[in-house]
């Protein structure tokens, strides 16, 4: 289960480096989405940690 929190974080970065993309490009329904899925996964990824933990390296 806890390599679930890596993938989370993983697409959460990726969600971020979208959305800054979709900034530069002026592009709304790219911000819209990008700050979505950041919103999202960002979330998921902060309880994981909170309720099951930092996985062990």
């Amino acid at each position: 289960m806890n390599g679930l929190v890596i993938i989370f974080a993983l697409i959460a970065l990726l969600a971020l480096f979208s959305t800054v993309n979709a900034l530069k490009n002026k592009n709304i329904l790219g911000i819209i989405f990008g700050l979505g899925t950041l919103g999202v996964f960002g979330w998921f990824t902060i309880m994981t940690v909170i309720h099951q933990g930092y996985p062990a390296a």
